[in-house]
């Protein structure tokens, strides 16, 4: 989906005096608005590295494969804990923020109201969690936990044990961690947009801690380039997994027999040319269009199969998964490849991969959640990204994963299928199975062409300083990339196309991960500085001093009366005694 700027215009200049809250200028003033060059050397090297990457992975596709392998291996054996350690402390970040007295600071000026209706928000939130992911793992994920519980679960497979350990599994990689990661990145940029009148850079968010000249210079653009690495190979990644299940749904329906790398590389190509026509023909509300067509699209099938598939089970997961979820919490987070061998293989294929998934994914998610979050509070901000998308998650994987467990006890061997044809044999077990599977695809091809419109956007945006409508052509270019990575990464995975995709996304996003560590710090630095908070601060300061100067000079009788210092009686002894410009009343004699 096209991110369009909001009609409220953009931010004012950063606060001067300490209690005064920052202005917001009309429409036209915000940097964000402006039309900007292409920033020449971060998108040259940005481009020159993917190219590179690109040639190799065509013409040393061996080569590339074991290197992958080797760093892949490397980071696991002494990185992977920080992948786990890193999620989660975003977790706990986001959660004192919203708690703390922070949560209070609003996006914007103090004043300002919320830019959406909640109803408005909470529909576009709902959309930025759904994607290709959810259509790929709905059935394949919960299954695969359910006939092969995770290591340390103690549960046995295809036991009730198992179906516990599968959905809370599932919702630890969907609901919690995943949306706490997108809310830090989320806010930050939110953040110095509307409230600070920064850039829309990933840079700019760093002025906190390196300072505006360095977030401007050398700094500021390798942040930015690999910020557009962590969308590219992230957005890469879901484009592949779209490619593997409409392969799987071509084979379920009988269109086409075990379509190897070769016809899955074909799909990309036909789809990265359907984006790149919708790109040239402007047809930004078409897409808009389309989007909007497939979350219905995406509720008509979740409805079909809750009805037609095991209602009364579906039902009884929806309060057990998260029940089991928030029961396994601390145990699933605190998994690490000490565990042996065998755990640390696991973690590679999925919560690993997940985290590395979903921090390459936070430019994007980011930045779409920040733009329409004008007006809220932090508070709100940060509870409406965490609990909205994983509600949405917890009633998708209940109703597939639900339906597909259901159809595995009956006798219906779903977990021997290809992981992208899983979905499919659940929707040809169901009446009408093959119009179902045909919405699937289309559902799929669909959220690969408005997925790809809304990333290569947001790569045009930071290839351009920050400007909200890139050129067309930095926008074309960065869409066909994003086709030719996500071609490499199925010809690097080979026999395993999966394999490739997941191995690659993490040891791309692992650099990322730093940067968003850093952004916390800066985050944080920047919100104990914030208007508000100095006010409060200043407040709570004078008050216990004028207080303590009460107490002394006149034994705890006395008022506190707000006055000009320079017309407060007895001025100069309250500041040799530390009162500041709340000063004592006169003496108020006993009643």
């Amino acid at each position: 989906m096209t991110l369009k700027e909001p009609t409220t215009g953009g931010a004012g200049p950063d606060p001067g005096p300490e209690d005064s809250a920052p202005e917001v200028v009309a429409a036209g003033g915000g940097a964000a608005e402006q039309k900007q060059p292409t920033d020449r050397i971060v998108f040259g090297v940005a481009a020159a590295l993917v190219v590179a990457f690109i040639v190799w992975g065509i013409l040393g596709t061996e080569s590339l494969s074991s290197v992958a392998s080797a760093v892949l291996g490397g980071i696991m054996s002494g990185g992977g804990w920080f992948f786990i350690l890193t999620a989660s402390a975003f977790v706990v970040f986001a959660i004192y923020l919203a708690a703390s007295r922070y949560g209070k600071i609003p996006l914007g000026r103090d004043d300002e109201t919320p830019e959406f209706r909640t109803s408005s928000w909470v529909a576009m939130m709902f959309s930025a969690g759904m994607g290709i992911g959810l259509m790929f793992y709905g059935v394949a994920e919960p299954l695969a936990f359910f006939t092969s519980p995770p290591p340390g679960s103690g549960a046995a497979a295809g036991t009730p044990q198992a179906l516990d350990a599968a959905m809370a599994t599932t919702l630890f990689h969907w609901t919690l961690h995943p949306w706490a990661i997108y809310a830090v990145v989320g806010l930050a940029i939110a953040y110095g947009t509307f409230r600070k009148g920064r850039s829309q850079l990933i840079s700019a968010a760093f002025a906190p801690l390196l300072g505006t000249r360095r977030t401007e210079g050398g700094l500021g653009k390798a942040i930015d380039i690999f910020a557009i690495f962590a969308t590219l190979f992230g957005s890469a990644a879901s484009l592949g997994l779209g490619a593997l299940q409409i392969g799987g749904g071509l084979d379920a329906v009988g269109w086409m027999d075990d379509p190897g790398t070769g016809i899955l590389v074909a799909i990309i190509v036909v789809l990265t040319i359907a984006f790149i026509a919708s790109a040239v023909s402007g047809v930004a509300k078409g897409i808009q269009l389309l989007s909007n067509v497939n979350m219905v699209l995406a509720a008509i099938l979740a409805f079909v199969v809750f009805v037609v598939g095991p209602t009364v089970l579906i039902l009884n997961l929806l309060p057990g998964a998260v029940g089991h979820y928030l029961a396994d919490l601390a145990s699933m987070a605190a998994r690490t490849g000490a565990d042996g061998p065998e755990t640390a293989e696991w973690l590679q294929s999925w919560t690993v991969f997940y985290w590395a998934w979903w921090i390459s994914w936070t430019p994007f998610v980011g930045m779409f959640i920040a733009r329409i979050s004008r007006g809220r509070t932090i508070k709100q901000f940060i509870t409406g990204v965490i609990l909205i998308p994983s509600v949405v998650s917890l009633v998708w994987f209940a109703i597939f994963g639900g339906a597909a467990i259901s159809e595995q006890q009956a006798g219906n061997d779903l977990a021997s299928a290809s992981t992208e044809g899983q979905l499919f044999g659940l929707l040809q077990s169901y009446p009408l199975g093959g119009i179902l599977s045909v919405i699937a695809m289309l559902l799929v091809a669909i959220f690969f062409v408005s997925g790809a419109d809304a990333a290569s956007v947001v790569m045009g945006t930071i290839s351009q300083k920050g400007s909200i409508e890139p050129g067309r052509g930095i926008v074309i270019f960065w869409g066909a990339v994003m086709g030719a990575i996500a071609a490499v990464m199925l010809l690097v995975g080979g026999s395993d196309a999966l394999s490739g995709i997941q191995n690659i996304t993490i040891i791309m996003a692992l650099p990322f991960v730093i940067v968003m560590v850093l952004l916390c710090v800066s985050l944080f630095k920047d919100l104990r500085s914030d208007p508000l908070i100095r006010r409060e601060d200043r407040a709570s300061e004078a008050v216990e001093q004028a207080v303590d100067y009460g107490l002394k000079q006149h034994d705890g009788d006395f008022i506190l009366n707000v006055k000009p210092l320079s017309m407060a009686e007895g001025a100069d002894e309250a500041k040799r005694h530390g009162g500041g410009t709340l000063l004592p009343g006169e003496p108020q004699p006993k009643q």
